[in-house]
């Protein structure tokens, strides 16, 4: 009994952390270096399909001495791993915005949805999708 426990917290803890983020890169990017599309009147980049506000809000991660940021927001946006940094922070810094939700689930609202995410109706289809995609809730 207590090894089935183990694993379902387990799979719940990988659930709510990476696989979460993996179906969010899967959903807007296919999880691929993709560069910046237009979207909605702006440019969406990289893995994430990061905008630059997104990229101002989640604390600019790896910004060089001297580089602008716009260069900045594009290459880390192109950077897997700076990409999920920015992803993290910027949850980080507007989940308290979504009392009542599970980790998962602020996640992709807030990245779809902007820091009102949770309390819009907008961003169901998008939870929807990840939820579908991990299993998480």
């Amino acid at each position: 009994m207590f090894f089935k426990l183990f694993l379902v917290s387990v799979f719940v803890a990988i659930c709510t952390a990476d696989s979460c983020l993996h179906c969010i890169c899967k959903k807007e990017s296919g999880c691929k270096k993709i560069g910046c599309n237009p979207d909605a009147g702006s440019l969406s980049c990289g893995y994430y399909q990061i905008k630059r506000p997104y990229y101002i809000d989640c604390g600019t991660p790896g910004i060089r001495s001297g580089e602008s940021i716009d260069t900045a927001w594009k290459r880390c946006a192109d950077d897997y791993n700076c990409a999920t940094t920015c992803v993290q922070n910027y949850v980080k810094r507007y989940s308290g915005k979504c009392p009542g939700k599970g980790s998962c689930e602020k996640m992709a609202r807030l990245h779809n949805g902007g820091p009102n995410g949770c309390k819009t109706s907008a961003t169901n289809g998008y939870w929807n999708s990840v939820k579908s995609c991990c299993h998480c809730s």
